[in-house]
């Protein structure tokens, strides 16, 4: 069983839902998927600080497997199958991410919409849209509830409570962020990371048709069961 826990937000909540069937629609080994969301202290969205509380909701261990996947599905798509990402997760970790050094092309974000707001450069941006979580791991003992709360979310996005070598590196295919570096064939999870197709202003971005195609898939599918949820206050 794949653990994964992905954003929720309601104005992306289209977003979220094609994910998830994207996910579905890819799988050979059973995942169970988990939406977090919370109250919207900065960033655009409302789930920016509830994914470092992975470790704890899995209780610092997810079963006898000891890892858990966030990733922040609103504006994501799967293009492969999660059992390939899970079978990179490495124990020598507390986390492992796609490592992206860049600087955006897009100065605002989410334009035309009420979550339109600056997209700044910082060190490690996106690195935690899309973690591996060894739950187990001691560093990770640190994201609790009263830390979470009581860090920036300029800090933990930058994985502050962690050395360096703390961080394990994936491939960028599976957290490819189209909007900055184009179309790639043999990426495995797409990001918009501007906003997605949906959205009038990016309706021709690379693997704009991509997501077209899976929200078509979905509304033609028989209507799925509703992913559970978890706030974080």
């Amino acid at each position: 069983m794949i653990r994964l826990f992905t954003g929720w937000d309601e104005r992306e909540a289209l977003g979220s839902a094609v994910f998830d069937h994207s996910v579905s629609a890819h799988s050979t080994v059973p995942v169970s998927i988990t939406r977090l969301h919370g109250k919207q202290r900065d960033g655009s969205n409302a789930f920016t600080y509830a994914r470092f509380l992975v470790p704890q909701l899995c209780a610092y261990s997810a079963n006898t497997e000891g890892f858990a996947i966030f990733a922040d599905g609103a504006d994501m798509l799967a293009m492969a199958d999660l059992a390939e990402l899970w079978a990179l997760r490495d124990g020598r970790y507390a986390v492992q991410v796609v490592k992206h050094e860049y600087k955006t092309k897009h100065p605002r974000k989410y334009i035309g919409t009420d979550m339109e707001c600056d997209n700044r450069d910082y060190p490690r941006k996106n690195w935690s849209s899309l973690i591996i979580f060894n739950c187990m791991h001691v560093a990770n003992a640190f994201l609790n509830e009263a830390n979470v709360r009581e860090s920036s979310g300029a800090d933990l996005h930058r994985f502050y409570w962690l050395r360096d070598d703390q961080i394990g590196e994936l491939p960028p295919e599976w957290n490819w962020l189209c909007q900055e570096h184009g179309v790639n064939h043999r990426a495995k999870l797409v990001h918009y990371t501007a906003g997605i197709p949906q959205i009038p202003a990016y309706t021709e971005s690379p693997h704009a048709g991509d997501w077209f195609a899976a929200a078509h898939k979905m509304y033609a599918a028989p209507a799925a069961v509703e992913a559970p949820r978890w706030k974080y206050a």
